[in-house]
């Protein structure tokens, strides 16, 4: 069984201020966000855009990020403990961040750039979808280093099999349920889990943003880059979640399926539905 190397979660430090290489992902992921959506625009696709409107458009992503992904948290996760508890909403620096509120946050956003500059949603979301991959998977590869949102118990022979010191609360309550698993904690100190940050930062980050790459390298119709984006991010986070520990305050939901799943089945229902519906349209 490998052993999460446990980094050290602060990159550098400038006298009393620490540098988290978590915050330094999402830096990352903003910068190749801007980068990359210059080079697009620069070549014509798609047309009609100017690179400095990367700009506010970056501006307005990261809000909707932010905000969306907090508020996504407090809705989706934690509406019970965050109604008794207002003032921890705004708590950021205390970890609770949600993708699917994110990107309901960044549509939003969006929307409002969209009304801005005089274009229509579809046409702004075609021109972000092939940039958010990337951002996804450096996200992602901060949850590794932080050593979170680690996965599930797995065989101990496997070769993917990985213990998170981090863990080991978690894993002296899941071992309760399963007499192999209380001789494997106690042989080895920590349960074998899957290392799932790191099967999320290569199917929603590289593999999603390859695809989406790809598809928007040639004319399309407007609404079909967001929709194969939805379909994509959809189907990719359903399959990863099979290997995902659910969060211990919600545990699986209905059919066995964690709150991921939920939420990400409407995404994979509308892409599909919007693929359909651009593909028939003028």
């Amino acid at each position: 069984m490998l052993v999460h190397p446990q980094f050290d979660p602060i990159a550098f430090s400038l006298g009393p201020v620490s540098v988290h290489w978590y915050g330094l992902m999402y830096l990352v992921g903003f910068l190749l966000f801007l980068g990359l959506g210059r080079w697009r625009i620069k070549r014509g696709n798609p047309p009609g855009w100017q690179s400095q409107e990367m700009d506010d458009l970056l501006f307005y992503g990261v809000l909707g990020v932010i905000l969306g992904g907090r508020l996504g948290y407090v809705l989706f996760y934690k509406p019970d403990f965050y109604l008794h508890h207002p003032i921890d909403i705004i708590k950021v620096w205390e970890g609770g961040m949600a993708f699917h509120g994110g990107f309901l946050g960044v549509l939003v956003a969006m929307w409002l750039f969209g009304r801005k500059t005089g274009r229509t949603f579809l046409q702004v979301t075609d021109l972000i979808a092939p940039l958010v991959p990337l951002g996804l998977a450096f996200g992602r590869l901060g949850n590794f280093i932080n050593g979170e949102l680690w996965g599930r118990v797995t065989r101990i022979d496997a070769p993917w099999a990985m213990g998170f010191p981090q863990a080991r609360a978690a894993d002296a309550s899941s071992a309760l349920t399963t007499p192999q698993w209380q001789e494997w904690l106690l042989q080895y100190g920590m349960l074998p889990r899957h290392p799932s940050q790191l099967y999320q930062f290569a199917l929603e980050g590289l593999t999603l943003f390859a695809l989406l790459w790809w598809y928007s390298g040639k004319p399309r119709k407007t609404g079909q880059v967001s929709a194969m984006f939805l379909l994509g991010y959809g189907l990719f986070r359903f399959i990863a979640e099979f290997t995902r520990e659910p969060d211990d305050f919600l545990g699986l939901l209905a059919m066995n399926l964690s709150m991921g799943q939920w939420l990400s089945l409407p995404m994979i229902l509308i892409g599909a539905h919007m693929l359909w519906w651009s593909s028939r349209s003028r």
